[in-house]
Parts: structure tokens; sequence; C-alpha cells
């Protein structure tokens, strides 16, 4: 599945953000969804994971929980990342990527199709 993120933008702490992960392929329901960001000098992480269908199984790092939600509409092959009450820690690039394996997994090998993210910078 290739996607495309965009939504990310400039707003400061407290603010909200909505994230959209666009698919073209029409095998988009198929496949488990999952958000992560990549931050200057750091590795890839987790954000959220959402199971194939709308309204499915959603999982959640800690550090965005209570503050972040996951949805999808599969109609519309897209997947949203509403990102409310924004840190400067969640300063990062966003990606969305596609779930590859059986196991419900969030580590970023276990997902492809990753696009080309979406700078979020929150300020202080």
């Amino acid at each position: 599945v290739q996607v495309a993120e965009s939504g990310g933008g400039l707003v400061q702490a407290g603010g909200s953000l909505r994230l959209s992960c666009a698919a073209s392929e029409p095998t988009f329901s198929s496949y488990s969804m999952g958000w992560f960001r990549q931050a200057p000098g750091k590795e890839r992480e987790f954000v959220a994971r959402i199971s194939s269908w709308n309204g499915g199984t959603t999982t959640y790092a800690d550090s965005v929980k209570g503050r972040f939600a996951i949805s999808r509409d599969n109609a519309k092959k897209t997947v949203y990342l509403q990102m409310n009450n924004l840190k400067p820690e969640d300063t990062a690039i966003y990606y969305c990527a596609a779930a590859v394996s059986v196991v419900w997994s969030i580590r970023p090998t276990d997902f492809d199709g990753w696009g080309q993210g979406t700078q979020v910078t929150v300020s202080s």
C-alpha cells in the first residue's frame, strides 16, 4: 500500500492538528495501519495503530494516550490522526504505513509502504 501523508504544520503548545494518510490501492481496507514519528537525531517511533475495519481495535504509545486518536474511513481509503493538547516533544515528521505482519506489532520493521511524511512542529 502506497500512502501520502498531509495535515502537518506549526502549532502552539496546547493546540490541535489532524493528520491524514491517503492510500490509492483498492486493497487498503485489508490492512491494519499505523502512524509513526521521527524527531531529529532519534529513531522512528510508534504512535498509533488501527486494525483494518472502521472503528476497529486501536493501540497507542503511552506518550500520546489520551491526547491522540487514530481513525480510518475505508470508503475514502484514508487514515486519520487527531492530535490534541500538543506538546513541544511531539515535534517530528509523522509517517503512516501499512502493517505487513500478522502479529499485532508496533515495530517499524513490521510496516511497509511508507510515505514522505508530514512535518509537525509544536512551539512552546
